[in-house]
C-alpha cells in the first residue's frame, strides 16, 4: 500500500474501521439506549458526507442525539438554536467595518464548524432556513460577493417537530432535498426510559463522554467508506428505484438525482460498517425509506391532503415500489 499523500487522511484496514466506528457507535448509545437503528444512521450520514433531519415530537431526544455524537467526535461542534427571530446572517455570517484597517472583515457564522446542530429547524422562517442551503451542498457560504469555505468534514444534524406542532414552518422542498436522511426517535420502551429516570436523576450522560476519534479520523472513516464497491447491477437497481418514484401515479414529486446519489452513498457506508467491501441490494432497499421519504410527495388522491397520515402513506407507496422493482442477482461484478 502506498503512502499517503501530504494533508490527506492516513489509509485505514478493515479492522481500524471497524474499531473507530464501532467506538462511535458504542459512545453515543451511552447517551441514547435503545435506538441503535437512529444512531446507526446518524453515523451513516456523518461517513457518507451528507446531513441528518431528526423529525420527531419534542423530548424524545433529538438533540441529545446529535450533541453525542458531535461530543464523541473530536471536531468543531457549533450549535444554532432556530427561533422566529434567527437572523440569515447569524447561520452564515456578516461583513462588519474596521475603521481601523479602513476595510470589511467577514466575521463568520455558526455555520462554520465540522458538525452544526441546528435545533428546532423548523420553527424559523424560510429566509432563515434558505441560509443553509448553499453550506449544506457546495461547502462554502458566499457573503457580500465573496467566497468563504466551511471546514472539512462538515455535517449538519437538524432536529424538527411535526408540522402540526403550534409555530411551526414546513422546510421548502428545496431544503429537504439536502438532507440525505430523515429519521425519527420515536419513544423509548420500558427498560429505556426507566433506566433513563435512574441515571439522569443526578448526572448527565454527556458529560461522561470523551472523544473516540478525532476529524482526520473522521476523514479516514469518509474515505474508506468512498472506496465501497458498487456493481454496475446495483447502480442500476438504484435508478430503477428512483424512476419509479417519479412515474408512480400516486405521486406528484419523485426522488430527485440527488436522492439516488445520496441513496448509494449511504448504502456503501452501511455494507462498510457491516464489514463489507460491497454492496448488496439489501443496503439499498432498507434505506429507501429514510433517504426518499421525505423529498417525495404524494398526490391528494393518495391521502397527501392530509398531514398525518402523509407519513403512513409514503412509506405504503415505497413499499409497493421496492416489491416491483426487479432485485438484482449480481452483487460483486
Amino acid at each position: 500500500m502506498t503512502d499517503a499523500a501530504p494533508g490527506s487522511p492516513a489509509p485505514l484496514t478493515a479492522e481500524g474501521f471497524a474499531r473507530i466506528t464501532d467506538g462511535i457507535l458504542d459512545s453515543v448509545s451511552t447517551v441514547i439506549d435503545g435506538k441503535p437503528e437512529a444512531v446507526r444512521s446518524a453515523l451513516v450520514c456523518l461517513l457518507a458526507e451528507g446531513h441528518l433531519l431528526i423529525e420527531d415530537v419534542p423530548g424524545v431526544g433529538k438533540t441529545m442525539l446529535a450533541r453525542a455524537l458531535a461530543a464523541s467526535v473530536d471536531s468543531t461542534v457549533r450549535r444554532i438554536q432556530f427561533t422566529p427571530d434567527l437572523l440569515p446572517g447569524d447561520v452564515t455570517g456578516v461583513s462588519v467595518f474596521n475603521p481601523v484597517e479602513r476595510e470589511f472583515e467577514f466575521k463568520a457564522g455558526a455555520i462554520f464548524a465540522n458538525i452544526v446542530i441546528a435545533d428546532e429547524i423548523n420553527r424559523s422562517s424560510p429566509k432563515t432556513q434558505s441560509a443553509l442551503l448553499e453550506a449544506m451542498e457546495e461547502r462554502q457560504v458566499t457573503v457580500d460577493g465573496r467566497t468563504h469555505y466551511v471546514p472539512e468534514p462538515f455535517f449538519v444534524v437538524a432536529t424538527q417537530n411535526p408540522l402540526e406542532m403550534e409555530g411551526t414552518y414546513a422546510l421548502p422542498e428545496a431544503q429537504r432535498d439536502r438532507f440525505m436522511m430523515r429519521i425519527s426517535m420515536g419513544y423509548p420502551d420500558e427498560r429505556s426510559e426507566a433506566l433513563m429516570l435512574r441515571q439522569r436523576e443526578t448526572v448527565n450522560p454527556l458529560d461522561a463522554i470523551v472523544p473516540v476519534a478525532s476529524s482526520t479520523e473522521v476523514s479516514a472513516l469518509i474515505a474508506w467508506a468512498r472506496a465501497v464497491h458498487v456493481a454496475p447491477a446495483i447502480e442500476d437497481y438504484a435508478v430503477a428505484l428512483a424512476r419509479a418514484t417519479r412515474d408512480n401515479s400516486d405521486l406528484r414529486l419523485g426522488a430527485s438525482p440527488r436522492a439516488t446519489l445520496q441513496l448509494v452513498r449511504a448504502a456503501k457506508v452501511w455494507a462498510a460498517l457491516d464489514g463489507r467491501g460491497y454492496v448488496i441490494p439489501d443496503d439499498i432497499s432498507g434505506l429507501l425509506g429514510p433517504v426518499f421519504a421525505h423529498r417525495i410527495i404524494p398526490t391528494r388522491s393518495a391521502g397527501g391532503a392530509r398531514a398525518r397520515n402523509v407519513s403512513d402513506t409514503i412509506a405504503t407507496i415505497l413499499d409497493r415500489i421496492a416489491a416491483s422493482v426487479r432485485v438484482p442477482i449480481a452483487a460483486r461484478q
